[in-house]
């Protein structure tokens, strides 16, 4: 994010208490500030201490509690929020907020805040289905609060069903998506095609070559296109990254399925930006069955994949195409390289030696070059800030 956002996460007294340490984690890493505050009930499942050690802001719980500071707390905090989210939210807190109880910090502040207010129900499911919950949930819907649904799935009290706090991954990306909702929708009604992530290429059924790519990076920029109004589709080999939201979303395995992804949906492009690690070489054959270690060494032929970018940028006609060079060596020069062979628009280079660069990061440190080899030098920003600044860049060409 370009500049730092304020989240009010609210934490109520739940088991899934303990997965909103997750999701703090989660959005200090990407910059954000976030206060929290704790009903009484959650403290008995998960100590305030923890969320002040990461969050490096004190947790409020007591209503009454002598301030440190000449301001009424929870009027201070509700006015400080971008955004308002609890997580969990349990039936009693949604039972409240529906009704116009306010007779803790937390339910009081809600009361108090002016910003949107995101809600992650989680409870059990015969609670969660009951007509009065849904009732209160419809009402809190009218009146313009947000919902993550919970999921289904087997329950802290042993039941199988709705009631299952969503994925952290999925509430996070909603947080990021509702704080970043004011970005300029400057791409609307251009397509952005995407490929991320590494792809794997099969040894034998129990070993590959792949690289240590996540997706994060293109992961980023496909919530980014989103944002901004465009219409993305993203090709993504196998990473542990939820779908973001809005994204039409392809998951294949190897560089030869991946190529095929891109192809045939090419057409459909107005943006291309391959983000992907995809393996240059594959093994020639694939054993069907394990292969079992000898007493001498093992050779493995390998065969060149398809260059992706390559064949794209053969016939990209008015295509717009961005490429990736993570390189160890000689970085402006094998980028600018890549620019003349594969016809390219717009290279994102970086040096994967580099502290703070790479797979595997939150942050980057890039280059951009565009076709007439003109160089923009970035210091290090998040993987979400050099998204934008990426898609900035598109726009000039545009």
């Amino acid at each position: 994010m370009s500049e730092s956002k304020n989240l009010v996460l609210g934490v109520t007294g739940g088991i899934a208490a303990y997965k909103a340490v997750d999701l703090l984690s989660r959005l200090i890493k990407k910059g954000i500030n976030v206060d929290v505050i704790m009903t009484e009930s959650a403290t008995k499942f998960i100590s305030p201490l923890t969320f002040e050690a990461l969050s490096h802001n004190k947790v409020v719980t007591d209503m009454f509690e002598s301030p440190k500071y000449w301001e009424i707390e929870h009027i201070a905090l509700a006015e400080k929020a971008d955004l308002f989210a609890v997580v969990p939210a349990t039936a009693n807190i949604i039972g409240k907020l529906a009704n116009g109880i306010a007779d803790d910090m937390l339910s009081t502040t809600l009361m108090a805040t002016k910003s949107r207010v995101l809600l992650a129900p989680a409870m059990n499911t015969n609670m969660y289905l009951n007509p009065i919950t849904q009732g209160n949930i419809e009402k809190l819907k009218n009146y313009g609060y947000i919902f993550v649904n919970p999921e289904e799935g087997r329950l802290a009290c042993g039941a199988f069903g709705a009631g299952k706090l969503a994925d952290v991954r999925i509430i996070e990306n909603k947080i990021c998506d509702l704080l970043n909702s004011n970005v300029k929708k400057d791409l609307i009604g251009k397509r952005l095609l995407i490929t991320a992530g590494p792809t794997i290429e099969p040894i034998d059924p129990i070993r590959y070559i792949t690289n240590p790519s996540t997706g994060k990076m293109g992961y980023e920029i496909a919530k980014a296109g989103i944002l901004r109004g465009a219409d993305v589709m993203l090709i993504s080999g196998p990473t542990n990254l939820a779908k973001p939201y809005g994204v039409k979303l392809i998951r294949v395995d190897t560089a030869i399925q991946m190529y095929n992804a891109v192809m045939d949906n090419i057409s459909n492009a107005d943006i291309v930006v391959c983000a992907a690690a995809v393996a240059d070489y594959r093994p020639e054959k694939k054993e069907k069955n394990k292969i079992k270690k000898m007493d001498e060494d093992l050779c493995i032929k390998l065969i060149r994949n398809p260059d992706i970018l390559y064949e794209i940028g053969k016939e990209k006609g008015k295509k717009i195409l961005v490429g990736f060079a993570a390189e160890t060596e000689n970085l402006i020069e094998n980028a600018k390289s890549k620019i003349i062979k594969k016809n390219l628009d717009l290279i994102v280079a970086n040096d994967i030696l580099q502290e703070g660069a790479g797979f595997n990061k939150d942050t980057n440190i890039v280059q951009i070059i565009d076709r007439n080899f003109n160089v923009k030098k970035y210091s290090i920003m998040s993987k979400a800030e050099v998204a934008h600044v990426i898609l900035d860049e598109i726009k000039k060409i545009i």
